[in-house]
């Protein structure tokens, strides 16, 4: 694996918004399988709480929720700047006007249950491919570049090779950079809710990182801040903070 990786490859995460527990079960279990971070919700409420504590690259929608709707989310999506976030909806609604209703509303495809879980994993790389503000990002720190279009790591011209949750760490951290990242927000970004994170788990992730920036030659440090988390300086500035 080399640093550029494209949709097929990619270890994005998305929110699964499904109140069926066994068809929720199998989805995000099929997604986790091919590379995604998932979480899951069965209601509107727990929906729009978790759109306000993580950042997903994309949505699974149903319609068909107990209490508010899927609508209701997929308006609060729509309604928030910074969500132009690919959304997915299934239901089991086959009427034209309710297809229609949902991709006017901003949905970018809609799948009707029943279906298949092929099918599901194809449309969803599909619309992740699509360009969109979160596809123009790019950073640099030092002589570290990081495109979230391919994401694609570079030190000077090499890429990195790095693995899936390196890639999301290397993110959040240069995201942040120079300001602290708080380490259990990166167990929330590296990590789906209900997966298990052992007690060492970022620490292992930025040791390994450490030491494929350092091979590198990256003029960048990892300095950690005891009992807080870490941040990403470039060198000068991590050494003076020893």
């Amino acid at each position: 694996m080399n640093g550029r990786r494209d949709v097929s490859e990619d270890d994005v995460r998305l929110l699964l918004v499904e109140d069926h527990q066994a068809l929720s079960e199998m989805v995000a279990g099929h997604l986790a399988r091919v590379g995604f971070v998932v979480d899951s919700v069965g209601s509107a409420e727990d929906a729009i709480t978790a759109l306000g504590i993580m950042r997903y690259d994309g949505i699974v929608l149903d319609l068909g929720l107990p209490g508010a709707s899927g609508m209701a989310v997929l308006e609060h999506v729509r309604q928030r700047a910074s969500q132009a976030v690919p959304v997915l909806i299934l239901t089991a609604r086959d009427s034209l006007e309710s297809r229609l209703a949902g991709l006017n509303a901003g949905a970018d495809d809609y799948l009707v249950k029943p279906f298949d879980l092929r099918e599901l994993e194809a449309r969803l790389r599909a619309i992740l491919r699509r360009p969109g503000p979160r596809q123009t990002e790019s950073f640099a720190l030092g002589n570290l570049t990081f495109d979230i279009s391919s994401w694609d790591a570079r030190v000077d011209a090499r890429s990195l090779d790095l693995g899936r949750k390196e890639f999301a760490l290397l993110e959040e951290l240069m995201r942040s950079a120079p300001r602290i990242v708080i380490k259990d927000q990166l167990e929330d970004r590296l990590y789906a809710i209900h997966e298990a994170v052992t007690p060492n788990a970022i620490e292992a992730i930025v040791s390994r990182l450490r030491k494929k920036l350092q091979a590198a030659g990256a003029r960048v440090q990892i300095a950690t801040v005891r009992g807080v988390g870490y941040k990403m300086t470039v060198e000068a500035q991590a050494l003076a903070d020893e």
